[in-house]
């Protein structure tokens, strides 16, 4: 059986599914938050240590400024709640990409990698305006300024994902089949999961489905 050790999860489908249950795509970003949550329980399960969320890409700027400030509103309510929860259990919280917000946003997120910067037992890497794409770039510029030779472990020195592991396998939710920007370089031999369900309902049952999927793939990594 394969070993698991990090999950990616493109969390696809909340405007979709709160358009369709409640005639609001911010009911979809709180329902998707729910979902959130039974993932991250599910994931402790499986002693898996890595788990990355894409919550909002540096494409998302485009969308409406009320969801955009809902957004962030719901997130800002998710801290100031709930990471004392997370630090009991043992969670470190990272944020990946560039932190460009309100203050208020801002000081929460640094306060809350700070505090849970020693747990060890589940890592959450919360993608926030990130964009792959960018992230190359960065990285080829900070080689460039640094004259460091160019190598596949100079610069994933300057990755927002330095010292995480790449993903074995990524989920995207929503019925959707694109990575959009999302970990293009860390994903190069992952599996990848495309599901028809939307984030909200997306479950426990579904993740253990994909996970024993997972397990069982014969991976070759360029060999026979």
């Amino acid at each position: 059986m394969n070993p698991l050790n990090h999950v990616a999860i493109i969390m696809d489908g909340n405007g979709r599914w709160g358009l369709r249950h409640k005639n609001s795509r911010n009911a979809g970003h709180k329902a998707g938050l729910n979902a959130v949550e039974k993932i991250i329980k599910e994931t402790i399960k499986h002693k898996i240590k890595f788990l990355t969320l894409y919550a909002f890409s540096t494409e998302n700027w485009k969308r409406p400024k009320k969801e955009i400030n809902y957004l962030f509103n719901l997130l800002e309510n998710f801290l100031i709640n709930r990471i004392e929860e997370l630090h009991k259990k043992n969670i470190k919280f990272k944020v990946i990409g560039i932190k460009k917000f309100s203050p208020k946003l801002n000081k929460l997120l640094t306060l809350s990698e700070k505090k849970t910067f020693q747990n060890t037992k589940l890592q959450i890497n919360l993608a926030l305006n990130y964009g792959s794409k960018s992230e190359l770039i960065d990285a080829f510029k900070h080689l460039q300024k640094n004259k460091n030779k160019i190598t596949e472990k100079n610069l994933i020195k300057y990755f927002h994902t330095k010292n995480i592991p790449d993903p074995d396998f990524l989920i995207r939710t929503g019925n959707t089949k694109r990575l959009s920007n999302f970990l293009l370089w860390q994903l190069a031999y992952s599996e990848i999961f495309f599901e028809k369900k939307l984030w909200p309902d997306f479950d426990e049952k579904d993740y253990n489905k994909i996970i024993k999927k997972y397990k069982n793939i014969k991976r070759n990594f360029g060999n026979i």
